[in-house]
């Protein structure tokens, strides 16, 4: 028979520990070792965690110092806002490309930095330092329609906009709220214009192969289809869209130059630009001259930066979340069409 289950001993009976050989000293020592190493080996690690940890927080507070310390200082040779008791000329930055992303110019950043250089009683005039090849028609005219409201609550402040480079434009759209333009002879100015890329591949699809396939509701769904040719009607209905835009860029720089354009000539509103030397002929620009000039002809020694500044590391955050949101999209997709797969199996 089995001896299962084993029977309950008594306390009068005695185990055999013949059979299971007792650990010797070495055995004891060998193991003491191995147990003295498993926790100094977690003690090791447990130092590097801390270490690492401090050197990442001075990192990080090294980081946001130089930051503020970096926003604190002047990065373009002008005066700081801390000498704003002092005669000065404030000047709001329109450079790079206008849109309502938080890389270029947009009109929510630029209207804070405009009211903050008209609010200021030190500013003795207002300077649009222009560098821009234009943008976005809303954020253009949105700060456009801004200058004009602070220029009538404001009528002791004169607006100048100096162009660099270029002022082309969304860019010359702003510009020509200013109360003078000034420009260098070579600069590019005007493109007084508007424009809605898009491209045909049908011919491109039919040699590789390609069908499109896709469904609307609403048979102008599909109107700026780059795999179909678009029909007449469509076609005007786009062109009318444009010249509704273009005509509203129009009349905001007659109204900006008024008799300050020389020319009448339609060619002026067509797209295209002009040097500076040309644009003062015509009489889209004023004078010929940069914000030293300026200076000089207001006779102030200063200026005021009033741009609102976005640190390296609200940028760096803002591709982060894009990036994140991206990636976050791609997954719910590729989830989507698993389970639609599975549907369909």
């Amino acid at each position: 028979m089995s001896d299962w289950p084993p029977k309950p001993q008594n306390e009068n009976t005695q185990i055999d520990t013949s059979a299971s050989p007792q650990p010797t000293g070495q055995e004891w020592k060998l193991l003491e070792k191995v147990v003295l190493a498993s926790v100094q080996e977690q003690r090791r690690s447990r130092r590097w965690g801390i270490f690492f940890k401090i050197l990442t927080f001075l990192y990080i507070f090294i980081v946001f110092g130089f930051l503020l310390f970096g926003r604190s200082c002047s990065s373009d040779g002008e005066d700081s806002t801390s000498s704003i008791s002092e005669s000065h000329l404030g000047v709001v930055n329109i450079v790079g490309t206008i849109d309502s992303s938080n890389q270029g110019v947009n009109s929510t950043d630029t209207i804070k930095s405009l009211k903050k250089a008209f609010d200021a009683k030190s500013a003795k005039a207002v300077v649009l330092n222009v560098n821009s090849p234009g943008g976005s028609p809303v954020q253009s005219d949105d700060i456009w329609q801004e200058i004009q409201y602070l220029k009538k609550q404001h009528p002791e402040k004169k607006v100048y906009a100096v162009i660099g480079d270029m002022g082309a434009s969304g860019a010359y759209y702003i510009a020509s709220a200013a109360d003078e333009i000034w420009v260098n002879p070579s600069s590019l100015v005007g493109s007084i214009g508007v424009i809605m890329p898009n491209y045909g591949v049908n011919g491109l699809a039919q040699k590789l192969g390609i069908e499109d396939r896709t469904m609307t509701a609403g048979n102008n769904k599909d109107i700026l289809s780059m795999t179909k040719p678009i029909n007449p009607e469509q076609r005007a209905h786009i062109q009318a869209l444009l010249d509704n835009v273009h005509s509203h860029f129009i009349n905001a720089v007659k109204q900006g130059r008024g008799e300050k354009l020389k020319s009448q000539d339609p060619a002026i509103f067509s797209g295209l630009f002009w040097t500076g030397e040309q644009a003062i002929q015509l009489g889209i620009a004023d004078k010929a001259g940069n914000i030293e000039t300026l200076k000089r002809e207001l006779k102030t020694k200063k200026t005021v930066n009033y741009t609102v500044e976005r640190s390296p590391f609200d940028s760096v955050l803002g591709r982060l979340g894009s990036e994140m949101g991206h990636g976050v999209g791609e997954a719910v997709s590729q989830k989507l069409n698993m389970s639609q797969d599975v549907k369909m199996q």
